[in-house]
């Protein structure tokens, strides 16, 4: 039996807020391609990008890219206030992405809804102790990175680079 499909990126969904997302708009996604017949949905890598922003180019084959979190779930479950999300911008042109805008503007979004968070959820708590053998080093990595100021791992003190027990332990 043969099959098709689409090859369309999450990052090109209509988005209200500078990208596409797992939002409404992916849902309806899903159900167009199932009523044209379509099997399958491919996407290209859904990982933290970094510099340069391709989809190829990421932090962790875990992570998932912070951008591709719906800001409207995160106002439907109260995390968010919608004017936290209207007061951000996202970029000037929907049709295109803004990168910069999105990281100097998005991350200050989500901090926001992670200020409302409840880390004692047991869903939460599932989550870590399930995804366990690679979260606390992809939570140290990117906190090291933001502490330098999204240098390279290269551009780090000399402790970091070469994981001195010590040192990580004080930093976390």
């Amino acid at each position: 039996m043969r099959t098709s499909g689409i090859l369309m990126p999450i990052f090109s969904l209509p988005g209200k807020y500078g990208i596409g997302c797992f939002s409404e708009e992916a849902y309806a996604f899903v159900d167009f391609l199932a009523e044209a017949g379509q099997s399958y949905w491919q996407i290209l890598p859904v990982g933290q990008t970094s510099y340069g922003d391709s989809p190829y180019q990421s932090f962790s084959t875990f992570a998932g890219n912070p951008y591709f979190i719906s800001l409207e779930e995160l106002v439907e479950e109260g995390l968010l206030r919608q004017k936290d999300i209207e007061k951000a911008e996202f970029g000037e042109d929907a049709g295109r992405i803004d990168y910069a805008a999105l990281y100097e503007n998005r991350y200050k979004v989500l901090r926001k809804a992670m200020k409302n968070f409840d880390f004692s959820d047991p869903a939460y708590k599932a989550f870590k102790e399930e995804n366990a053998g690679w979260l606390a080093n992809y939570a140290l990595f990117m906190a090291l990175k933001d502490a330098h100021g999204g240098k390279s791992f290269l551009e780090w003190e000399k402790k970091y680079r070469l994981r001195s027990e010590k040192a990580l332990e004080k930093f976390r």
